[in-house]
């Protein structure tokens, strides 16, 4: 048994590197679904589709526990599952919820009434689609009171983070976080709402400032998956292989992730 890790495209391989790390004898399936990104622009249900269709392939690969390390997918496709589709097998976690959680300094499974917490001004950037979805200021309604949020949708980036465009994607962000910046001059911290953006925190922080807390997902999750398998040993399997799956063409998918990791990245078909 290995743990799926799925995403619209090449970003959740930032938390794939993060819960490999954290745990060096686990086995993992990535499975990226390049030939329908981004799913930022796409429909609720569009969304809902592409991603049950994701994690049915990575139960195939024998993936019982899986994590959507895609915000857009978990923002608008993962209650819904939860609810109704995943059978009481399997797993299916999303990537919001450990980042909220520190965030607001509450530790894992604490279901205390919400309270005040010392950050009040947070910028949110995100896919058009999490950003409608409303779901990071759901989730932080649960556990935080007094937080005022100022989503920013990050249309584009998203895609040219795909078409391996660097120098694109951070013109992109400097103009997003200008927008931002006029609605909420001086936000206290910020929040990659997708993980695709950690290939751009440093341009993200450079236009937020230093004084700006950036909040970024991979160790986050990494460290509440890492939490969730000691209470859950039954979704712990064996061997410490890693593959990776694209339901694009592997040849570019892999020349594309590998210009931006500076590493190489090997993709094979889906």
């Amino acid at each position: 048994m290995a743990i799926g890790i799925f995403d619209s495209g090449l970003g959740g391989l930032t938390v794939l590197d993060a819960v490999a790390r954290a745990m060096p004898a686990m086995s993992f399936v990535y499975l990226g679904d390049n030939a329908h990104a981004p799913y930022g622009v796409r429909t609720a249900e569009d969304i809902f589709d592409l991603t049950c269709a994701g994690v049915e392939r990575l139960w195939a690969e024998g993936c019982d526990l899986v994590v959507l390390a895609c915000n857009t997918a978990s923002a608008a496709a993962l209650r819904r599952m939860q609810e109704s589709w995943v059978p009481e097998d399997k797993r299916v976690l999303g990537v919001f919820v450990p980042l909220i959680e520190a965030l607001t300094e509450r530790q894992w499974g604490d279901n205390s009434p919400p309270r005040e917490v010392a950050i009040k001004h947070v910028a949110l950037f995100a896919t058009p689609a999490t950003v409608a979805s409303r779901a990071f200021q759901r989730e932080l309604a649960f556990r935080a009171v007094g937080v005022d949020v100022e989503a920013q949708p990050c249309g584009g980036v998203v895609d040219a983070i795909e078409e391996g465009d660097e120098m694109l994607a951070e013109t992109l962000v400097r103009a997003h976080v200008e927008a931002l910046k006029r609605r909420m001059p001086h936000p206290q911290a910020a929040v990659l709402g997708c993980t695709h953006y950690p290939l751009l925190q440093e341009t993200f922080q450079e236009a937020l400032g230093p004084e700006v807390r950036m909040y970024s997902q991979a160790d986050l999750v990494a460290a509440s998956l890492a939490d969730y398998l000691e209470r859950h040993p039954e979704f712990i399997g064996s061997g410490t292989t890693t593959r990776l799956l694209t339901t694009g063409s592997p040849e570019r998918v892999s020349v594309k992730a590998t210009q931006f990791f500076r590493r190489g990245v090997v993709f094979e078909a889906a």
